[in-house]
């Protein structure tokens, strides 16, 4: 006989050691009452269903709210200054032992949102709601699963990156290209004003004996005296 005792709810975890003793579950959503499961009742697990076997323990929500959890704290870092939320966890199916926290940088609720790695060995201190830890910044942790708007930034920074790069070398071959261009208007400017010279010299050159000998011929006729 198979009987459903409602979703799964708060974790019963041992923070001094990281370690995973069992879960509770909530039959009703209108009910106080609460459910409390050993790790070790657990049977199977089946996608998003948990087979157990044996009773649970018939407890009160405010009872379990008393009891120490590392889920949804505040990650502080060496400076004091929050960085993050713990989202989730790894542990082992047969000891319980944590073997890694998730890191979320907001509200942890939000689907498709960013998870780091926050391995237990980085955390130096834990107080009710506020976990601390050895590093500055979430870019210090390893990235596990990148969010769509992670996805988007980064591949536009990369064609940022890219764009930059083709405009650094189009402006470099412009550049290039105006040296080249201005080194040969000046050689075409020098001979340009050469020739002009040469042409003008030789002009006035032809031009002169031609004035000459025409004001000599007017002369003769002047000191004819048959006219």
């Amino acid at each position: 006989m198979t009987l459903s005792y409602g979703i799964g709810e708060i974790v019963w975890m041992h923070p001094p050691v990281h370690r995973i003793l069992g879960w509770s579950s909530k039959p009703s959503n209108f009910s106080l009452q609460r459910n409390v499961w050993r790790l070790n009742q657990i049977s199977q697990i089946i996608n998003n269903e948990i087979f157990i076997k044996g009773e649970p323990s018939i407890t009160d929500l405010s009872i379990l709210t008393r009891f120490p959890n590392l889920l949804f704290a505040n990650l502080i870092n060496i400076h004091g200054l929050k960085i993050g939320i713990i989202a989730d966890f790894v542990f082992e199916f047969k000891t319980g032992q944590i073997k890694y926290y998730l890191i979320s940088r907001s509200n942890p609720k939000i689907p498709g949102s960013s998870r780091w790695k926050l391995d237990v060995r980085s955390i130096i201190d834990q107080q009710p709601g506020m976990v601390f830890c050895s590093e500055e910044s979430l870019n210090d942790f390893p990235l596990l699963k990148s969010s769509l708007k992670n996805e988007v930034f980064k591949k536009g920074k990369v064609l940022i990156n890219r764009f930059d790069n083709i405009k650094n070398v189009a402006s470099n071959k412009l550049e290039n290209w105006l040296e080249d261009e201005n080194y040969i208007d000046e050689d075409e400017q020098i001979s340009v004003k050469d020739i002009p010279n040469k042409t003008i010299y030789k002009e006035d050159k032809n031009f002169y004996p031609d004035s000459i000998n025409f004001k000599s011929s007017n002369r003769k006729k002047e000191d004819d005296p048959w006219i």
